[in-house]
């Protein structure tokens, strides 16, 4: 079991005093103990503390006889013993023993009602038998209704008959920011099951195959939180009895077939009132009753609401509760709208928001003051150093403050520096920014986190391409980015920031922000992660406008590199003649301010473009030139771009020696510069090019040369190049089974790698090699699988493979041919 899945001796003790309503303070004096003790022990620096400060706490948080058992074996780590030792574990299909997912969060022990409720889910997902249907219950009612809790409560009951593991998402299906794809949403379900994400399919139908694929056999319970539809959960269902799911979403699930449908209604009153003496203590309520029921009355009988203002309450225990009823009758702090979750909830929420400013520390005080600023970007989450910007704080003195809206139950901690806001604790934060903040401050804490993610793009773009001439254009360098430990941890890094990212890039385009000269840097700096990972749809949709920004704030230069750049997704998804157009574009602006170095870029790259558009004559005449212009900046690398270009033209022509000659002079620069990859990418072009005139020896001797150094520098991307080619050069040989061999690695490679595009171009190669072998069935499930691929994704090679596909269906011989579109 996953220890990292588990309450931890913060997390107990956090829930714990919360539920008591007891400030890190209050606690300490209440045990006995210090305030840094507490606070030590919440943040996790201390993990084993002594016996008698376990049994102190205990009597002083008021546990009961089982929770007390709980705080103390995690508090002497037997918890984590029993875990380590767990025989539940089972190896993943791709790294290995994988451990035991167990990711509900924390039961609510102060949980009241919905008896039926809860009972209606036993009884459909208890001691499952493998037989039959796939358990499924969906939870619906309106935000902060509790069906999250009830859902959580009913999971941990039945922990013993889901002994394989429990998993939690939460999808977002009603904010806060953009939905989680489902494709997202498969990709986090299956690395909680231990597999490598880098063999995951691109597609959805494909993905929910191998999750159903991982769920067979198994016994695991999935609570799916916060959909959107039915549609947002279909493709993340267990496809076989066993493992079963629970749902939960503001809007009908009825159309989900075979669930059962539970709606919840606010609490009755007498449950809201065993739910507020859960949190202030009985005694308190016995003794005003009157007081207690019009205090669940104001408080809609929403769980959320009536915790909130229990809440309140329990941190002056010298209030009496109708003190509190007497202030909600006030207009400007009644839960408006009675029995509205909104109104309620946001009535709550200020309440707690309140307490903060009126407090005497000035950590409080700061948190409150910090809370609408911080609901302001979109994104599923906020880091630390996304928020530190954000606030303009350094990150030491941003931590303590969302710890501290941690604490009040305003934000969540969802991981180690990640945080997360609650939707209806967002959606009221952001009408206190409306009230509180003007548009001006809310725009310039955009900005901050702008010029972070810019930073950031560029520290990944000079690890991903050191020598890149896009480097000496950048403005903003350390805007608060911790510094990357390599290539990989920046690529890392920017693959779990993405969707935030691009969140926030919209959200900027749509507002004051939108001509922002930041907006084009961005586009400029993200090249190199962009580049690497092959993501050309983020790369297209950031650089969309980020030309005439660029030029509406004079930055020539960088406007030349990003109409350059833009031509990049076009010709890698096919659009050969759109991209040359573009480099064309490019070159003119290049030659308006002079830049000899975009100058050589742009004519090596309409060397190689208009090569393929068999406009030899023009193609050659960029080369020469980009060749001319390299060796007077005395540039190695674009000169060796350069003779690599050339060589492929002379190689169309049919001058074979001058060819070869070429090749070899760029593949020496390369090894005398000592760049691995630049020695690869010269190897692997050389074999495309002899593949393309018809020297097939040539060119698999070329891509095993290519292929052996991709394998020496350990490149994914690479190795699914190499032996891609490798297929090309021995099916046109006539080795169809060799070939067959090579794509199904470069396939394997192509998954790990997460090139999408690459994966639906091989499989339809590989249709082609089996239509050209006589096995036309094969050939169209591979057809089906390429055109499920690149669908959305590149329209050119979804063509090509809707072309062969209908030949093959009407029953047409096919002979392996190559196309413009390979590679």
């Amino acid at each position: 079991m996953s220890e990292s899945a588990m309450p931890t001796l913060s997390e107990l003790l956090r829930t714990f005093r919360i539920r008591a309503g007891l400030t890190q303070a209050a606690l300490a004096e209440k045990a006995g103990l210090s305030e840094q003790a507490i606070s030590v022990l919440e943040r996790g620096t201390r993990s084993r503390p002594r016996i008698d400060t376990v049994r102190s706490l205990t009597t002083a948080l008021a546990l009961t006889p089982t929770e007390a058992d709980q705080f103390l074996s995690v508090a002497r780590g037997k918890a984590v013993a029993a875990r380590r030792s767990s025989p539940a574990t089972r190896p993943s299909a791709a790294s290995g023993p994988a451990p035991t997912p167990w990711q509900l969060p924390p039961a609510a022990p102060d949980f009241t009602g919905r008896a039926a409720q809860i009972d209606a889910i036993l009884s459909g997902l208890r001691n499952p038998t493998g037989l039959g249907a796939v358990g499924v219950v969906a939870v619906t009612g309106m935000g902060g209704i509790g069906k999250t809790t009830l859902a959580v409560q009913a999971a941990h009951k039945l922990t013993d008959s889901y002994p394989d593991g429990h998993l939690y998402l939460n999808l977002r299906g009603y904010g806060p920011g953009e939905p989680m794809s489902v494709a997202d949403a498969q990709r986090h379900l299956l690395r909680s099951l231990g597999l490598d994400l880098r063999l995951l399919p691109e597609d959805v139908d494909g993905t929910a195959a191998l999750l159903r694929s991982q769920l067979a056999g198994r016994r695991v319970l999935l609570l799916l939180d916060n959909a959107a539809d039915a549609s947002h959960v279909l493709p993340l269902l267990p496809g076989s009895a066993g493992s079963a799911a629970i749902i939960t979403s503001r809007g009908s699930l009825v159309n989900l077939a075979g669930a059962r449908q539970i709606h919840l209604d606010a609490l009755s009153d007498s449950e809201s009132i065993d739910l507020l003496s859960g949190v202030i203590g009985r005694s308190r309520v016995q003794a005003e009753p009157d007081a207690a029921l019009a205090l669940a009355t104001y408080s809609g009988r929403l769980p959320l609401a009536v915790r909130l203002l229990g809440g309140r309450l329990a941190t002056r225990p010298t209030w009496p509760i109708q003190h509190l009823v007497s202030m909600l009758q006030d207009e400007e702090s009644r839960l408006d709208s009675l029995g509205s979750d909104e109104t309620s909830v946001r009535a709550s929420i200020a309440s707690s928001v309140r307490f903060l400013e009126s407090s005497d520390r000035e950590l409080d005080r700061q948190a409150a003051r910090s809370l609408p600023l911080l609901s302001v970007p979109d994104g599923s989450d906020l880091l630390t150093a996304v928020a530190a910007r954000l606030l303009d704080l350094p990150v030491r003195r941003t931590g303590p403050i969302l710890e501290r809206l941690v604490d009040l139950s305003l934000l969540e901690s969802v991981a180690p520096e990640r945080y997360r806001f609650h939707d209806l604790i967002r959606a009221y934060a952001r009408e206190l920014a409306e009230q509180t903040l003007t548009p001006t401050e809310r725009d310039e804490g955009l900005a901050r986190v702008l010029r972070f993610y810019v930073a950031a793009g560029w520290a990944c773009h000079a690890l991903t391409h050191p020598t890149s001439p896009r480097l000496p254009l950048a403005t903003i360098r350390d805007d608060g980015v911790t510094p990357f430990r390599g290539r990989e941890a920046a690529q890392r890094w920017l693959d779990d920031e993405q969707r935030n990212l691009i969140d926030r890039f919209r959200q900027i385009k749509h507002s004051s922000l939108a001509d922002s000269a930041d907006l084009p840097e961005l586009a400029l700096a993200m090249f190199g992660y962009y580049e690497s990972r092959r993501r050309w749809l983020d790369m297209r949709e950031i650089g969309k406008g980020a030309v005439a920004g660029a030029l509406a704030h004079q930055r020539r230069a960088v406007a030349a590199w990003l109409q350059h750049d833009a031509a990049i997704p076009e010709a890698e998804n096919g659009d050969i003649a759109t991209a040359a157009d573009w480099i064309a574009t490019a070159l003119t602006m290049f030659r308006e301010i002079g830049d000899l170095s975009g100058q050589a870029r742009c004519c090596s790259s309409l060397a190689y473009l208009l090569g393929v558009l068999d406009r030899i004559d023009e193609a050659l005449e960029y080369g020469e030139e980009a060749l001319s212009l390299s060796r007077s900046i005395q540039d190695d690398t674009l000169e060796g771009v350069s003779l690599t270009a050339v060589g492929g033209l002379y190689n169309r022509r049919g001058d074979f020696e001058r060819a070869d000659r070429a090749f070899a002079d760029a593949i020496a620069l390369a090894v005398r510069s000592d760049d691995t990859r630049s020695t690869f990418k010269r190897y692997l072009n050389s074999a495309l090019s002899h593949l393309r005139v018809g020297r097939y020896h040539d060119a698999a001797l070329q891509a095993a040369t290519s292929l052996g150094v991709a394998e020496q520098i350990r490149d994914e991307v690479a190795q699914a190049e190499a032996h891609h080619l490798m297929a090309l050069a021995l099916a046109a040989q006539g080795d169809y089974e060799a070939a067959r061999d090579s794509t199904g690695t470069a396939l394997h490679f192509a998954a790990r790698a997460r090139d999408a595009i690459r994966e639906g171009r091989l499989h339809l190669d590989l249709a082609r090699i089996n239509a050209a072998r006589g096995d036309s069935s094969e050939a169209l499930g591979n057809l089906g699988d390429a055109i499920a691929k690149l669908h959305g994704l590149s329209a050119i090679h979804e063509a090509d493979a809707r072309d062969l596909q209908d030949q093959l269906r009407q029953g047409k011989p096919y002979t392996f041919t190559l196309t413009v579109h390979y590679l």
